[in-house]
């Protein structure tokens, strides 16, 4: 293997995760699109959980936030692994407590789950004022590994989000959504297929 293949999906946060990561770290990746709905039987050989994302290197490394440390700690030109030690317990809270209820309020329009998820919220809006960032001046694993699932939060109704008294946060938000890092891994890519011509990732300018 030449280089990593990253089994990918563009609209899961999880691999958006994992992309924003690789994208930082300038690891170029063959990147093959996965459609969850049809999932390539390459993509359930490699791993068994037939999630996204996935890299093998040739290790099979199947967890988003394992790609994400597998490739800053090979490359971290923005210091993203710079940030205090509680940033690990802040990431874990938002993977074991946040996703969860965000999960509940998305597929069965749970409002306890809503009001878990918020008040998750609430205290990231806290940690952002007077900062662009979570933790100061620039972004770290923190904030990279946490925006995309605050995106798939606000999304779920964004009328309502929008008018929740959370100004750092939505500035926050809306910063990463508008930022050229978030274009370049959201581009489009067509659904893979054993054969195709060889698409890399981060693509090249």
């Amino acid at each position: 293997m030449t280089r990593p293949l990253l089994y990918s999906f563009r609209r899961c946060p999880y691999a958006m995760r994992a992309r924003l990561a690789l994208a930082s770290a300038n690891i170029t990746c063959e990147l093959r699109e996965i459609l969850l709905r049809d999932k390539a039987p390459e993509l359930i050989k490699a791993s068994p959980k037939a999630t996204v994302p996935v890299l093998l290197t040739p290790d099979v490394i199947d967890e988003s936030l394992d790609i994400m440390l597998w490739a800053l700690c090979r490359n971290d030109p923005e210091g993203w692994l710079q940030m205090p030690t509680d940033g690990r317990a802040l990431i874990a809270k938002s993977d074991t407590h946040f996703k969860p209820a965000l999960d509940a309020y998305k597929y069965q329009r749970d409002e306890d789950a809503r009001a878990t998820a918020a008040a998750f919220l609430h205290s990231l809006d806290q940690m952002l004022a007077g900062q662009p960032y979570l933790y100061g001046q620039t972004a770290t694993l923190a904030d990279m590994a946490i925006l995309t699932f605050v995106r798939q939060f606000a999304f779920v109704d964004k009328p309502w989000f929008d008018t929740q008294p959370w100004p750092n946060l939505s500035r926050w938000l809306e910063n990463f959504i508008a930022s050229q890092r978030f274009t370049a891994i959201m581009q489009k890519y067509p659904k893979w297929q054993a054969g195709d011509p060889v698409i890399l990732f981060p693509p090249t300018p």
